[in-house]
C-alpha cells in the first residue's frame, strides 16, 4: 500500500500560528481526575485528550478561552 499525505487548506479567518506541542507542559484538569490537559503555550491555550494526546489539540487565544470557561461554568457546555 502506497503512503499517502492529506494536506489541509487553513481554515478562513484562522489566525493562530501552528504551535510546537512537543515541549509543552501540560496540565490536568479537574486535578487529575478529568479526561482533559491543557498547556499554555505562546500565549495561546492548547487543550487535549488526555487518553489520546496524539489526536489534534484545540488551541483558543485567551478571549476564546476565557468565553469557553464562563459558558462551562454556566452550563453551556458538557465536560462529563
Amino acid at each position: 500500500m502506497a503512503e499517502s499525505t492529506t494536506q489541509h487548506k487553513p481554515l478562513t479567518g484562522w489566525d493562530k500560528p501552528e504551535l510546537d506541542l512537543s515541549k509543552a507542559e501540560w496540565q490536568s484538569s479537574s486535578r487529575g481526575l478529568g479526561d482533559v490537559q491543557i498547556a499554555f503555550v505562546e500565549g495561546f491555550i492548547a487543550m487535549r485528550n488526555s487518553g489520546r494526546p496524539e489526536s489534534p489539540s484545540l488551541i483558543f487565544t485567551p478571549a476564546e478561552w476565557g468565553a469557553f470557561v464562563s459558558g462551562a461554568r454556566e452550563g453551556e457546555f458538557d465536560l462529563t
